[in-house]
């Protein structure tokens, strides 16, 4: 009787086998999926190789190229947290501005910008989130112009030509447009997925035609030439926006010289002398600081990195003086600050239900779409569809360096 109440008290415990199993196959699956996402490190080490501020789009490369050699520890602290599943939705990007992924900044009010905005101020989305602003951008693939590299290059700073870097934009590409990705500019098996969305509207192939008929080429503007009409390369993969973080640190993530500390704003950099030895950041509400015996790279960002350096003691001594804050060293950093100039006046009125009106992309059918097949008009980039690069009259046609460019939205 004893045997045959054990055999049925382990008969009846077999029901908890399949769970358990697919429990730890779910776990097995987390830890080996590249898409997985990143655990933030709750207990950190007091000392590192290299600490790198921000995990944007720059600290995500540097956190994966320097992981490579095992030897070297790195810490990568981001002051915001990870990215989610409504961030990857390629065509809602507009409404991650000012949420808790965004630093929601806005510009100071100013006689030649953003005059028809509310305090004549503009939004200035900047990512507080793993990804940066990789998260919150268009997810447009523009490389830029051979020109400018080249005319860095002439200034002074050897390996920034357009043919030395070229070699590092392929390394990073995984380009899944098969009638690119084979060319001498483009490259596949990278970390960067590009491809055009899978979805368009007529309207993006009547835009390229309309550039062809006015006498410009329909090219692949990150390729020999820039010049002309294309539809819109982005960062997306299987109809999802692939960020930095993705790209970049969740394939690497469980490399035991990686650390990831989300929710730490670093608030200081320790010099001594003239050595950055190390940084101090907040982290639950309490400050904390760690050392690097080799290098504090700084990539917080075009806003935030020389606001950093300035709280350090790094920048206009005059400014630094009227802030309380004692000088390190005296340097102009933050005066060469630049943005995109952007107009959005030219507007037409489509007579066919054909465009991207948020009645028509924002249902069930569009989420269905989406969800289950990557596919359908969510996946178009911020509703940019088209590229143009176009020269005006102040612009040498025959020298290939376009004075303005086109971003062709199908929608209202």
């Amino acid at each position: 009787m004893a045997v045959l109440a054990t055999a049925a008290g382990l008969t009846a415990g077999l029901w908890m086998l399949p769970i358990l199993m697919g429990m730890m196959g779910y776990m097995k699956y987390d830890e080996l999926n590249p898409e997985s996402h990143p655990r933030s490190k709750r207990s950190l080490d007091t000392e590192y190789d290299f600490i790198i501020v921000g995990g944007g789009s720059a600290g995500s490369v540097l956190a994966n190229r320097l992981t490579e050699i095992s030897q070297w520890k790195v810490l990568l602290l981001e002051a915001g947290q990870d990215e989610n599943e409504v961030s990857d939705v390629p065509a809602v990007a507009a409404y991650l501005q000012m949420s808790n992924m965004d630093w929601q900044y806005k510009t100071e009010p100013q006689p030649t910008a953003c005059l028809g905005l509310v305090d004549g101020r503009c939004n200035w989305p900047r990512g507080k989130v793993l990804g940066g602003s990789s998260v919150l951008n268009y997810m447009l693939y523009v490389r830029g112009n051979r020109r400018d590299y080249d005319s860095w290059e002439e200034m002074g700073n050897p390996g920034w030509g357009y043919d030395s870097l070229l070699n590092y934009f392929k390394k990073s590409e995984d380009n899944r447009n098969p009638y690119i990705a084979n060319t001498d500019y483009h490259s596949t098996g990278g970390y960067l997925t590009v491809q055009e969305a899978p979805w368009r509207t007529p309207l993006a192939t009547a835009f390229v035609e309309a550039g062809m008929e006015m006498g410009y080429e329909n090219r692949d503007g990150n390729g020999e030439y820039q010049t002309g009409f294309m539809i819109a390369q982005g960062t997306i993969r299987r109809g999802s926006r692939c960020s930095a973080a993705k790209a970049f640190l969740r394939p690497v993530r469980n490399r035991p010289n990686l650390h990831i500390a989300m929710g730490a704003h670093v608030s200081k950099i320790l010099i001594d002398g003239k050595i950055a030895r190390g940084v101090e950041f907040i982290r639950n509400g309490k400050p904390q600081r760690v050392r690097a015996t080799r290098e504090v790279i700084v990539s917080a960002g075009a806003i935030n990195t020389p606001q950093l350096l300035m709280l350090s003691g790094i920048g206009p001594a005059k400014h630094l003086h009227e802030m309380g804050i004692p000088v390190v060293q005296n340097a102009p950093v933050g005066e060469n600050l630049q943005d995109h100039i952007a107009f959005g006046g030219l507007v037409f009125l489509v007579d066919k239900p054909i465009s991207m009106m948020q009645s028509r992309y924002e249902n069930l059918n569009s989420v269905i779409q989406y969800a289950m097949y990557g596919a359908g008009p969510l996946t178009i980039l911020g509703g940019v569809e088209g590229l143009a690069w176009v020269n005006t009259k102040y612009a040498n046609s025959s020298d290939d360096f376009p004075d303005i460019e086109f971003h062709f939205v199908a929608g209202s």
